[in-house]
């Protein structure tokens, strides 16, 4: 074997035998011109063809597989038997070609013509790679079908898998001037690097993994660093190490109760104020001006097709025949406002997002909730999960903490019942979601089943999340008087007019009232114990209205 063979696959191996680490993202925006701007589109549309015609190739494959008889023997084994059920549908992967490799060997025959002028080797793998993912997704039950990216959507990003052909970023020395760009298919698209950024200093000071391109639209051509499609261009470094963490951002070293809802957010340290508030409450106004544009693009597009419509106003049904709709400018206009408004929304959405996540990170460096199904959530409550995204929230929040060095638990909701379970008597008990408070007939309670919830995950045991009575009495007393306190700041903010979830379990005028055995007064925390219960008695009337 030549000596260049051998050093390219000693080279090959080395990179094989890397071992995982942490990866963080750094985006830079880039100034393209109307022509460099017209060829990235020609290489993202040869990139969605290619990406369409190996997805096709990969899903003929799957339902091939499907197909088999052999399949449904292996589903037929019992899931006790893992070592049996894992070699029967390896076997049947690698019979049908239904992996990442073989779909990596089946984009070669593709990549030809024209396409192989857009798309490099390298760059077709990584597609490859996208289109077994989504298939793979498919394959395991986590999704129904995928989708293929049609012209009019076109595909928005590509990515490379590594930094030294193709698709990659150079960086200049200090004594060539610090200039960044990014290089792909004889074009030099240059970055705007500012050097007064913290977070850029420290990005770039990292080993670049790869890089990826990014298409974003723009509010219209006119917008600042748009092409004439409207779309702005970026990339994205994914670096090696640990994102860079600004000082004015503390990290606590306690514990933090959290309970999410859909709109509503308690926490409870083990040593702090508690709180219960509105989660994301600003996107209110925002969600209100894109309801408004919906509304107006729905009456412009009824005066543009009134055909379509019978005499009640509802959509004619043409079975699986589609409606030819005709779009005025004034739609279009519409349309594309809304679209503005809607990536507003998503940026100002992120923002609180990370807002809150440091807020949380300050409080404690162990953060313990339930784990939900933020998909079943979307389901039940769809308008506010699709405003508010619980689940990207915890997200950041697990990304955020595994990199500030702390732990986030969730622990299972079917064992721990946090909702439903009385600390004194040890009780489960199940709840309405209408029924806010928690007040059992052992003497705790009345208290907000909110902040409750939050109190009893801030004293498990992360180690062993199951609730204990004897774990809890220590902790009772000096927690009481701080729910409470957290629940008298609420229903001061509701005396003086502010809109509140019913949620909270705090009457409002124009509101349903939830089963609430009324507003406990602060003052029962500080007597003695049976004192305090004969007052919390006097107190379960419910206000009159």
């Amino acid at each position: 074997m030549p000596k260049k063979c051998q050093g390219q696959r000693k080279q090959k191996e080395q990179q094989e035998k890397r071992p995982a680490t942490p990866t963080f993202l750094l985006e830079l925006p880039l100034a393209v011109d109307a022509g460099q701007a017209a060829r990235l589109r020609a290489h993202l549309e040869a990139a969605r063809q290619l990406y369409n015609a190996i997805l096709s190739q990969g899903q003929q494959r799957l339902r091939r597989m499907r197909s088999d008889p052999a399949w449904q023997e292996a589903r037929a084994l019992p899931r006790t038997h893992k070592a049996e059920r894992a070699a029967a549908f390896s076997a049947l992967r690698k019979a049908h070609g239904f992996s990442e490799a073989a779909l990596h060997e089946a984009v070669k025959r593709l990549r030809v013509g024209w396409i192989a002028e857009h798309i490099e080797a390298v760059l077709a793998q990584t597609l490859a790679t996208r289109a077994y993912r989504a298939l793979n997704r498919v394959c395991l039950g986590k999704a129904k079908r995928v989708r293929f990216k049609s012209r009019g959507r076109g595909l928005s990003s590509i990515e490379n898998k590594r930094n030294d052909t193709s698709l990659r970023f150079v960086l200049q020395p200090a004594s060539e001037g610090n200039a960044g760009y990014l290089l792909w298919n004889g074009d030099q698209l240059p970055a705007l690097i500012n050097w007064k950024d913290e977070v850029v200093i420290h990005g770039l000071r990292h080993r670049i993994k790869y890089a990826r391109l990014i298409q974003r639209p723009a509010s219209s051509p006119r917008a600042a660093g748009a092409d004439a499609q409207g779309s702005r261009y970026v990339v994205q470094l994914a670096l090696e190490g640990k994102p860079h963490h600004k000082p004015k951002h503390t990290i606590g070293q306690g514990i933090v109760g959290a309970d999410l809802g859909p709109s509503t957010l308690a926490l409870v340290p083990q040593q702090g104020e508690a709180s219960l508030q509105v989660f994301c409450a600003e996107l209110a106004p925002e969600a209100c001006a894109i309801r408004r544009l919906q509304r107006q693009m729905d009456r412009q597009r009824r005066a543009g097709n009134p055909e379509h419509y019978d005499e009640k106003g509802r959509v004619k049904k043409q079975g699986k025949k589609r409606l030819p709709w005709k779009n005025s400018k004034r739609y279009q206009a519409t349309r594309r406002r809304k679209a503005t408004k809607e990536r507003k929304l998503a940026a100002h959405r992120k923002s609180l997002h990370g807002r809150k996540v440091h807020e949380v990170v300050a409080l404690g460096r162990t953060i313990i909730l339930e784990k939900v199904s933020y998909k079943a959530w979307q389901k039940r409550f769809g308008k506010s999960v699709g405003l508010r995204a619980p689940g990207m929230f915890v997200e950041l929040l697990r990304r955020t903490v595994a990199s500030t060095g702390g732990t986030l638990v969730e622990v299972p909701t079917r064992t721990t019942a946090l909702s439903q379970w009385c600390h004194d008597c040890g009780r489960r008990v199940k709840k309405p979601l209408s029924q806010r408070w928690h007040h059992c007939e052992c003497g705790v309670g009345p208290v907000q089943r909110d902040l409750y919830s939050a109190f009893l995950a801030a004293y498990l045991d992360p180690a062993e999340p199951t609730p204990s009575c004897a774990r809890y009495q220590a902790y009772w007393e000096g927690a009481e008087a701080r729910l409470r306190a957290a629940h008298e700041r609420l229903a001061q903010r509701a005396r003086e007019g502010q809109s509140l979830p019913r949620s909270f379990g705090i009457p409002r005028a124009g509101a349903r009232l939830p089963k609430s055995p009324g507003e406990p007064p602060q003052e029962p925390a500080f007597l003695h114990q049976w004192e305090g219960l004969e007052a919390w008695n006097e107190s379960l009337e419910p206000p009159a209205l």
